[in-house]
């Protein structure tokens, strides 16, 4: 296929998800034999930290302004068998508009975000995607999977929605031997839902035994968070350093965006990586989180900073290196990239297939 994507970035993993999610399924889809043009808004808190501003996986193009995509682009979005618009692309609503209304193949929507979304058009808040869009959209490839589907198909009227979870390279996240520097680490944005369970779960467990070693990793976070004493702070972790950091913990934790607590079945990026690496994981509960790993064979669930201490003093090194292991196999066996590139071929059948059905009815 000839394949464009539209996404918040490629090119800087700085503040988001994004990046790292589309490098790994954009470089499988090459593998793959299609061709992909990735269309990436040019703005300065991205331009000042690329940490992969040429990609040799695809092809790139920066674009100023919804004028500037339209005049230099037309003609391959036009063309293309599929046209992808990620979520928080910049006027993505007027990107949408122009895309559904432009390209003759396959036009799709993925939200890397799908319960913000949600939250955010119960709120009226169009910021990148209108519920009037949804429809014109062929396929909707949702982070989340379970009940919120069916809410896209019923409430707003997708004509095909289908889940589409984050992925992980096992080129770049796998078991690296090192010493163990940290009892729990913990890898993420700052975000103001987030904190009171990393406070709770985590930053409470780190102030209850002051001889544990802590680390937190991630940009935005306010002066006004107090780190315990036993607590190392990264303001920023590049994605090369991702491995090395969650093979340097004996534990890693996972918190989860409020919004994404509630839609349920919504696993984070960073849970398939910090497996991948058999860096066994600490998770806050959410619906559906066991159908991606098993409760105390894959993954261990806290609810309080008790809990997580009892998990870091209490599991024999024999049983973390054990569960480690049984979460890498799960990982492998179903989350790579190339697993969601297979996939996305899949429903371009499934779509083609009904096009063609449509016509000859």
């Amino acid at each position: 296929m000839n394949i464009v994507i539209l996404g918040l970035s490629i090119t800087s993993s700085w503040g988001n998800g994004h990046a790292t999610t589309f490098r790994g399924l954009v470089r499988e889809l090459t593998k793959n034999g299609h061709q992909v043009l990735f269309l990436e808004r040019d703005v300065p808190w991205y331009a000042n930290s690329r940490d992969l501003p040429n990609p040799d996986f695809c092809q790139l193009a920066l674009y100023s302004s919804l004028t500037d995509l339209q005049a230099r682009f037309w003609e391959q979005v036009r063309e293309a068998d599929l046209v992808i618009v990620g979520s928080y692309v910049p006027e993505g609503v007027a990107v949408g508009e122009w895309v559904v209304q432009t390209a003759q193949g396959i036009k799709a929507f993925y939200d890397i975000d799908t319960p913000v979304t949600l939250a955010k058009l119960e709120r009226h808040d169009y910021e990148y995607l209108h519920p009037r869009l949804i429809p014109q959209y062929d396929l909707y490839l949702s982070f989340t999977g379970g009940p919120t589907l069916q809410r896209l198909e019923r409430q707003y009227g997708s004509p095909m929605a289908r889940p589409f979870y984050c992925s992980f390279d096992p080129a770049l996240y796998y078991p690296e031997p090192q010493t163990l520097q940290w009892d729990l680490g913990y890898l993420g944005t700052y975000s103001e839902d987030r904190q009171p369970p990393l406070e709770k779960l985590m930053l409470d467990a780190a102030r209850q035994w002051p001889t544990g070693r802590f680390v937190v990793a991630g940009p935005q976070y306010p002066t006004s968070v107090q780190w315990p004493s036993n607590t190392h702070y990264i303001p920023h972790l590049p994605p090369a350093e991702h491995r090395t950091f969650y093979n340097a913990q004996r534990f890693t934790q996972n918190i989860t965006r409020a919004d994404m607590i509630a839609a349920g079945y919504s696993p984070s990026v960073r849970l398939f990586e910090a497996a991948a690496c058999g860096t066994p994981i600490i998770s806050d509960y959410w619906d559906g989180l066991d159908s991606f790993f098993a409760f105390d064979e894959e993954i261990l669930v806290a609810y309080t900073a008790a809990d997580t201490l009892s998990y870091l003093q209490e599991l024999s090194e024999a049983e973390r290196q054990a569960m480690g292991e049984r979460a890498r196999q799960k990982v492998l066996t179903y989350h790579t990239a190339a697993h969601r590139a297979q996939e996305l071929e899949s429903y371009a059948r499934e779509l083609a297939g009904k096009q063609e059905l449509e016509v000859r009815g």
